[in-house]
């Protein structure tokens, strides 16, 4: 961590990340460390990332022969994951594509969802989550003031992605992650452990003792059971492509009729809102650079345009943040004093609560032990 204020001189990353560490030539420790972990899946040769496209692509339609579908595919209506299912069709794959809906979808990736399910012809399962209980979810997370609220929906997703493969008996979900457009990794405190079940059931006892009767949730031991028991492998099928986050909504807009959004997962309405405005006003932080360094060291746009996205706040205009902010309190029953003061109350971290951070890292040392395999993040 440095004192004064310093930008990477190759990315747009700065000190507001805590453990940014900067090199004598004025480069950053995060896209260093892109470029050694990642550049190998980026640039790959492209006959070996055919051969393995290939090879992963005989081995869906082999598990999944017989069986309606053989492969799941989440969908938020953002580009990545609408570029996988395009893809999944054009390599004749039969998707299920799994959306979840946690009553923040705003009408545009309703409507992107809708005319990409439309144009390729694949069936849609929506998972409504009970908005009473989500809402109580979400008080008692901000009652909580942990940075990381969207660990709820996160979390929610992965459950329902690997609950549709188990009831369905398909052995592959395909993701839109991909080390081209998200690969960098997450500065230390941005974020929290995606399958905290644990986390989040601490939390909602804690603030209003919050009953989960329907949320759909998974921690570690479920994720043992579904991976390494049930067989499910989450595959990031656009690390084996020559993937371009804009020749492919390119793509998505001229046969799909999509629509962009101005960042990163801003499809929802409240991910716009806590990307676009809590965490820069209560935890000093702007997610556009972690998005936009990634783009630019992956080669998919200059420094000098990412310099100039960062300008301004996080929203195209303040009229456009002003409305959410409206809408926001009204949908959560605040008022703008309520929103005031929560902006101002300190953070608190998440393993104050409670985690099962413990037993993912746990089981993950006895899996490397026994492979023989060097540090690795998942199973």
């Amino acid at each position: 961590m440095v004192d004064q204020y310093r930008i990477c001189t190759r990315c747009v990353m700065d000190t507001s990340a805590k453990d940014i560490v900067f090199n004598e030539d004025g480069t950053c420790n995060f896209c260093a460390n892109f470029i050694s972990q990642s550049g190998g899946v980026i640039h790959e040769n492209a006959g070996v990332k055919e051969a393995k496209l290939k090879a992963l692509v005989s081995e869906i339609k082999r598990k999944g022969r017989g069986k309606k579908y053989d492969c799941i595919v989440g969908v938020s209506g953002g580009v990545d994951s609408s570029w996988v299912l395009a893809k999944a069709v054009q390599l004749e794959l039969r998707p299920l594509a799994v959306h979840m809906d946690n009553g923040w979808n705003s009408e545009l990736a309703q409507n992107n969802i809708e005319n990409l399910v439309n144009g390729l012809g694949v069936d849609l399962h929506t998972h409504v989550i009970n908005w009473i209980e989500y809402k109580a979810l979400m008080q008692a997370f901000f009652d909580a003031n942990v940075i990381d609220i969207e660990l709820l929906y996160d979390n929610a997703m992965l459950a329902v992605n690997y609950h549709m493969a188990n009831y369905h008996g398909i052995d592959y979900i395909l993701s839109g992650s991909n080390q081209a457009t998200e690969g960098m990794v997450m500065p230390q405190g941005w974020n929290w452990f995606k399958y905290d079940k644990s986390n989040i059931k601490k939390i909602a006892k804690k603030f209003g003792n919050v009953k989960i009767r329907t949320f759909p949730s998974i921690g570690t031991l479920d994720y043992i059971w579904l991976r390494l028991l049930k067989g499910i492998k989450w595959i990031s099928i656009l690390d084996l492509m020559d993937y371009n986050k804009f020749r492919a909504m390119d793509e998505l807009q001229k046969n799909y009729g999509y629509k962009p959004y101005p960042y990163k997962h801003y499809e929802s309405i409240f991910t716009r809102f806590y990307q676009g405005y809590i965490l820069p006003e209560k935890f000093s932080v702007d997610k556009r650079r972690l998005h936009l360094s990634t783009l630019i060291i992956s080669g998919q746009i200059t420094r000098e345009k990412a310099l100039d996205g960062l300008k301004g706040i996080p929203y195209l205009s303040e009229k456009e943040r002003d409305d959410d902010i409206k809408y926001f309190i009204k949908k959560m029953g605040w008022d703008n004093q309520k929103l005031g003061t929560y902006i101002k109350d300190k953070e608190i971290q998440h393993a104050t609560y409670g985690s099962e951070l413990w037993l993912w890292n746990f089981m993950l040392r006895i899996k490397n032990f026994r492979s023989g395999s060097g540090k690795n993040k998942s199973f």
